[in-house]
């Protein structure tokens, strides 16, 4: 039986983290779901064995976007398939300009919840990724992305704005807060890019359900960010970048440039203190623009370092993470999409960068 070949029966023998707390001797896949029950034709079952966990969620990724704007789709693929490798079962596609959706057909790619294309103020964003719009524009724009999106919106929520020499708020209140509730009333849910701190209380009183990257949060807004049960994700391996940006933006922008590397050198800081007030923290790399595919394990050992237990940052990227995406884990009748590991990841998460198997809908893809 080849790898990408089907088995009616496959066996995972081992242990399976099947939740934070609920670690479980072997499973079953029949027909690509999962049983703990052993079935018939076990005798027959193709067996793996080591530590599994539910198929990675990578929850801030760009399929079929690169630096200059939509790819083609035979490097849409590869994305994918380089997600795949490392173990990312599960992307929540954070905003491209690309047409995805025949990935949908393909048994071997990992699954993705769309935002539909950002929603950037006109030049106020990297060009050819977003809508660029003006504020008056805002809420049409919203209600046509949740229409085409799988139940998330992303917007822009700021930017180098060029006459300030600095990162600024894109939209005015009223307007976002339209948006959102526009968006809500559709089905959607809201993500927003923001790296500085002046968007964020507009943004989450408005009704937002998630930040990007968030490296703006300060101790007047964590508290605001708890209480409405806001999530984050911090896409930490691509805040590391900042020195660079930073660096390049110098001599036109002094103030954005020094206004980055505030937000770099606090970035751990800032993490933890969200973490440690409640708020979800989720793992996304923001591959797709500038960065790899693949490093989804890159993050989750970047969370760790911020402070966050290991188990929990495990969880960001397995149980809770699925659980917030509204995606099953290992539970009786689920799609069997795992990873097997030679080694338990929670008394090392660096065991995540190099996953024994991949299975998706109980096949053997990697």
């Amino acid at each position: 039986m080849s790898d990408h070949e089907v088995a009616r029966v496959l066996r995972i023998e081992g242990r399976v983290l099947a939740g934070p707390d609920d670690v479980r001797d072997g499973l079953w896949a029949v027909d690509g779901r999962i049983t703990y029950d052993r079935p018939p034709g076990a005798d027959a079952a193709l067996t793996l064995t080591g530590w599994a966990l539910p198929g990675l969620v990578d929850a801030h990724c760009h399929v079929g976007l690169d630096r200059h704007g939509p790819v083609d789709a035979a490097t849409g693929e590869k994305q994918a398939l380089s997600d795949r490798e490392a173990g990312t079962l599960l992307i929540r596609d954070a905003g491209s300009p690309s047409d995805t959706r025949w990935m949908d057909d393909r048994e071997d790619l990992p699954k993705i919840i769309r935002a539909g294309r950002h929603i950037a103020r006109t030049r106020r964003y990297i060009r050819n990724y977003a809508h660029e719009i003006e504020p008056g524009d805002l809420v049409a724009y919203v209600a046509r992305e949740a229409r085409r999106g799988d139940g998330w919106v992303k917007l822009v929520g700021d930017w180098i704005d060029r006459d300030a020499g600095d990162l600024t708020a894109c939209w005015p209140r009223a307007e976002v807060e339209a948006a959102i509730a526009e968006a809500h009333r559709l089905g959607a849910r809201v993500t927003a890019h923001c790296f500085a701190e002046a968007a964020l209380r507009d943004l989450v009183e408005a009704g937002i359900d998630c930040v990007e990257h968030a490296t703006g949060l300060t101790e007047d807004t964590v508290p605001l960010f708890a209480e409405r049960g806001v999530a984050i994700v911090p896409t930490l391996v691509n805040i590391a970048t900042f020195p660079d940006l930073a660096a390049g933006g110098e001599a036109r922008y002094p103030r954005w440039s020094a206004h980055m590397r505030r937000l770099h050198a606090r970035r751990y800081d800032t993490v933890r203190a969200a973490y440690d007030a409640g708020i979800p923290v989720f793992v996304g790399t923001d591959a797709g623009g500038s960065l790899a595919h693949g490093l989804v394990a890159a993050e989750v050992a970047e969370l760790v370092k911020a402070g966050i237990p290991p188990l929990d940052a495990l969880s960001a990227t397995t149980w809770g993470a699925r659980r917030w995406l509204g995606r099953p884990v290992l539970e009786e009748g689920a799609p069997a999409d795992l990873v097997v590991y030679d080694e338990d990841p929670r008394a090392d998460v660096r065991v995540l960068a190099a996953p024994r198997r991949v299975v998706l809908d109980g096949r053997v893809v990697g």
